[in-house]
């Protein structure tokens, strides 16, 4: 059977029917998905990353299903439905790409995104949200919030002419680290001052340091499995194993790619 998208919201309709729907998707609330709405994003990005494009239609389809679960509710409480979610990023949509539905020119990608945080900066003012880092979401992933925080500062000048100066910010904060011992209870917010000014140097080199961190997780993961199979050719697990043979191991798969 062929679904369309009126489908998918009759369904939703069903699942949420007091009498006859799902009791566990009736009882389901904002906050209570929310949960399962990060993990469907993060599967998507998963399948991407794998470049499984079957994989990537079913996790785009759950992702779907939250947005219209979500909607669903909303609806029951005469808040919205799930066509105003559409009209909404319609308009943004259209007000955000001038370039393209309107008379203002944009020349390149980069300058696209000048133009669109400029209108997302007028947006905010607009809503009673004057300071720069007005609606950034604190409940991002802490990594990536540091990347925002750092564009917002950026895009009005607040940031580092070349990339020397987020180095010299890295070096200077190592040295603090290294300074204290280890039971310094000062020692966690140093490491985090660390690690927000290396953030800064990945931007600075216009990589975003989520996706460098999980290319880091994949390289690591894919050689420690490497040293478990040379592992289990001698007959040993890593726990029979120490860490001299592991690390003779890691550095005989690191020198192959």
């Amino acid at each position: 059977m062929s679904y369309q998208m009126d489908d998918l919201l009759a369904i939703m309709a069903r699942l949420r029917d007091p009498e006859h729907g799902c009791p566990w998707d009736i009882k389901q609330t904002f906050s209570s998905i929310v949960p399962y709405t990060l993990e469907e994003a993060y599967e998507v990005a998963d399948a991407i990353e794998r470049q499984s494009y079957d994989d990537l239609k079913d996790e785009l389809g759950d992702l779907l299903f939250q947005t219209v679960f979500y909607a669903r509710m909303a609806e029951e409480e005469g808040r919205f439905q799930f066509s105003d979610c559409v009209q909404a990023i319609c308009d943004k949509l259209v007000r955000r790409h001038p370039h393209v539905f309107a008379d203002t020119t944009a020349d390149d990608a980069d300058q696209v995104l000048q133009n669109w945080e400029a209108l997302k900066s007028e947006e905010r003012k607009a809503s009673g949200q004057h300071s720069v880092l007005d609606n950034i979401p604190a409940a991002m992933p802490a990594l990536s919030r540091a990347y925002k925080l750092q564009k917002r500062c950026a895009n009005v000048g607040f940031d580092w002419s070349d990339v020397n100066g987020a180095w010299d910010k890295v070096k200077e904060e190592v040295a603090e680290v290294e300074e204290l011992p280890a039971d310094s209870p000062e020692l966690a917010e140093e490491l985090g001052d660390l690690l927000f000014a290396l953030v800064n140097v990945i931007r600075k080199h216009k990589l975003e340091p989520e996706g460098v961190l999980r290319q880091a997780n994949s390289k690591f993961e894919r050689r420690f499995r490497a040293v478990e199979e040379e592992l289990a050719k001698l007959g040993k697990t890593p726990q029979q194993s120490d860490l001299a043979e592991m690390d003779g191991l890691w550095e005989l798969i690191k020198n192959r790619n």
